[in-house]
């Protein structure tokens, strides 16, 4: 199981709500790896798979390395090799990996949210009020 953070939760369930997300995901980085600090809307397997994110897996992990969001139209469809049979059993369509920056451009976490129709994420997350929303927690994040 995971370390639930309960900010980070009360964060990531009022911006679901703010997106019209189906589900999502907050992992911190500790040394190389991702680590689940709030999810919502994750089956209870899949919360067991993704508690632990290796160095550069999955979604969150490619969002990771690139340091660039990472998204896909549709997770059940994709052929990018980012999205992990973990993922698809979320049951979502269209999904994004959102990497948080440090002031010195080190990741410090990977924001996930995955919704219940395809479509471009990249484009839902840039309305507003939702850039903000993700810069108090970057601010959160650096501040601790």
């Amino acid at each position: 199981m995971y370390e639930k953070n309960a900010e980070h939760q009360q964060w990531l369930e009022d911006n679901i709500a703010r997106l019209d997300a189906a589900a999502g995901t907050i992992h911190i980085q500790r040394g190389e790896d991702l680590y689940l600090s709030a999810a919502l809307r994750i089956p209870e397997p899949v919360l067991a798979i993704v508690a632990h994110v290796s160095h550069g897996k999955g979604m969150a992990g490619a969002a990771q390395l690139s340091k660039e969001p990472v998204q896909t139209c549709n997770l059940q469809d994709d052929k990018s090799g980012n999205i992990r049979p973990g993922a698809k059993a979320v049951g979502a369509q269209a999904a994004i990996a959102i990497p948080l920056l440090s002031k010195t451009g080190d990741v410090m976490a990977v924001v996930g949210f995955a919704w219940q129709k395809e479509g471009d994420p990249a484009e839902w997350v840039a309305q507003a009020p939702f850039p903000d929303k993700l810069a108090q927690l970057t601010a959160s994040l650096q501040a601790a």
